[in-house]
């Protein structure tokens, strides 16, 4: 069974250190910054998202886990946002441990989070997916989200022939 708890302190370090070279690589693959330029927006992003750690205002942050044998089994990461406003809240991150996926606990952490979610009130999961991640969006997909838009982006400067395809 999938179930949601708060971070503690040492597993929030652990996040950040997961997080931010996820996402440096996502940046510069999605947006074609350079490794180093990804990894300095990262930083900056994270640090400005979790001025105060773990417990910062408008963020909530918690481990992902199981219970098999009676043993919770830490199985992975949610940190998202809420808008009690338009009682929706904003995925910016999910993840799984690599030798916990294909198992199905994604559908199933889903499915558990939007319980949670109406049982607190809200009407709207929203999340972002990277082009290249197609097993997230494959995830996403079979438990009901759809297609929004398309995120683009440009490097100023430059022309489509100036470009590569790294």
């Amino acid at each position: 069974m999938v179930m949601f708890r708060p971070m503690l302190s040492h597993e929030f370090l652990a996040f950040v250190e997961y997080f931010v070279a996820d996402y440096a690589n996502e940046i510069a693959s999605n947006y074609r910054l350079s490794p180093a330029d990804a990894l300095l927006q990262a930083r900056r992003e994270t640090e400005s998202s979790f001025p105060d750690g773990e417990k910062s205002a408008g963020q909530v942050v918690l481990c992902i886990t199981q219970t098999r044998q009676g043993e919770e089994q830490h199985i992975g990461y949610l940190w998202y946002k809420p808008d009690a406003q338009l009682k929706s809240i904003y995925i910016n991150d999910f993840y799984l441990f690599p030798k916990f996926r294909g198992l199905g606990l994604g559908s199933e952490a889903m499915k558990c989070l939007e319980g949670r979610l109406i049982q607190e009130g809200y009407k709207q999961i929203k999340l972002r997916v990277a082009a290249d991640n197609r097993k997230a969006r494959q995830v996403y997909e079979s438990n009901g989200f759809g297609v929004t838009g398309i995120n683009m982006n440009k490097i100023l400067g430059s022309t489509p022939d100036t470009l590569s395809e790294d």
